[in-house]
């Protein structure tokens, strides 16, 4: 293959604990960290890689302004064409500053702002955190973080505490909300139900006007609950109870919601440190889960990301396939893409023409000019594909041959 090709099939670096959003036809990554000799290394800040979903394609682009910190474990989430930053651990602890890069730039440049003139109290600072996007607004659930002795309150389990500066750490199970057209943190009342005991590394996603959690850690426990919070009259449903089988517990696991009434389930460390690769469909009309069988089980994921492309697909992106607390070496930077619904037949047949270009050179030309481009992009994505695959098998056998 040659370089320029090589260069042109790159990908996004390998990371854990990242942003990522989809927005358009585009898949959006930042930050996260690798590991490097056994030290955490957070990827470069001005750094944005944008994955085109048609062509398969990455690239990367440097920005500028008001720069985030490098961090790990941040909350993204995108609103009108806008990515949002909040939270998150760097070298110096955690984070409550909120930050937001227009994604539909004019000029090709993505420029950070650090939202400074807000109104209202941001939470404390935190990262593991989750978030709902409903109505233009950006409603943060949970984390691991500290707060200071006078900001003690039940929404908050004490995991350790260094007593010389008052200052205490462990889990949330507050929720703040940061309305996008005003600039203004609020807390909402919540006015009745049961709330999700305190936890981090849980996941969330929006279905209606209802938002739901699934599972995460508090102290040593991870779960494999389900709740939902209703975004107009802020009560909690308490711990749904499910008919049949359901997930085992996790921490680190990603929720998309897909259609309707379905949330797909996938992957996460388990209780008794395992990562993960299972998937599962909730249901929300027949209230149970389904275990999807056809899932590989050599490609467990904890800390990844996972966004919902423009056919029912979920994209999973990054995340790593060893338990972070006792290997932290196994990053990963590969896609994985799971198909939740049948493909239109469009989709269907352009996949078979960028599949089978080389037999159909002749009369790929003849087509019509914007059918073609559709053509030329799949013809592009099926041969990264291809690229990436080779190279994979590649570094295996080299792998193996390293060991014997």
């Amino acid at each position: 293959m040659a370089a320029d090709s090589a260069e042109q099939f790159c990908v996004a670096e390998e990371r854990s604990g990242h942003c990522a959003v989809v927005d358009g036809n585009f898949l959006y990554v930042w930050g996260g960290y690798v590991s490097i000799e056994e030290n955490e290394v957070y990827l470069p800040n001005d750094e944005l890689w944008i994955y085109e979903m048609d062509s398969g394609l990455w690239t990367m682009h440097l920005m500028e302004g008001e720069l985030p910190t490098s961090m790990s474990g941040s909350c993204g989430a995108s609103i009108n064409g806008k990515l949002y930053i909040f939270g998150g651990f760097d070298d110096k602890g955690y984070s409550n500053r909120l930050y937001y890069v227009n994604l539909r730039t004019k000029n090709g440049t993505y420029r950070w702002k650090k939202i400074t003139n807000f109104k209202g109290q941001p939470p404390t600072p935190r990262d593991k955190l989750s978030c709902w996007v409903y109505k233009d607004r950006l409603i943060y659930f949970g984390g691991y973080g500290c707060r200071k002795h006078n900001e003690l309150s039940d929404c908050f389990d004490v995991h350790d505490a260094f007593w010389e500066g008052q200052i205490f750490w462990g889990w949330h199970n507050d929720v703040h909300v940061f309305d996008t057209t005003t600039q203004t943190w609020s807390q909402p009342a919540i006015r009745g139900g049961d709330p999700p005991q305190p936890r981090a590394a849980h996941t969330c996603a929006v279905l209606g006007n209802k938002g739901y959690i699934f599972g995460g850690r508090v102290l040593q426990t991870r779960m494999n609950d389900l709740h939902c919070l209703n975004l107009d009259t802020w009560t909690w449903s308490g711990r749904i109870n499910i008919s049949g089988e359901k997930p085992k517990d996790r921490s680190w696991h990603t929720l998309t919601p897909i259609g309707d009434d379905r949330l797909f389930l996938f992957g996460g460390l388990s209780s008794d440190n395992v990562p993960l690769s299972d998937g599962w469909i909730h249901s929300i009309t027949t209230n149970g889960w389904k275990q999807l069988t056809h899932l590989p089980k050599s490609r467990p994921r904890l800390w990844h990301t996972a966004c919902l492309g423009k056919e029912g697909e979920v994209m999973v992106f990054g995340g790593s396939k060893d338990d972070l607390h006792f290997m932290d070496t196994g990053h990963c930077s590969d896609l994985l893409i799971f198909q939740t619904q049948p493909y239109s037949l469009l989709r269907l047949c352009l996949d078979c023409i960028g599949k089978n270009a080389t037999l159909l050179k002749t009369q790929i030309p003849c087509l019509p000019s914007k059918l073609l481009q559709q053509v030329l992009k799949k013809i592009t994505f099926w041969a990264a594909v291809s690229h990436r695959q080779e190279k994979k098998a590649e570094t295996e056998r080299q792998s193996q041959l390293n060991t014997t």
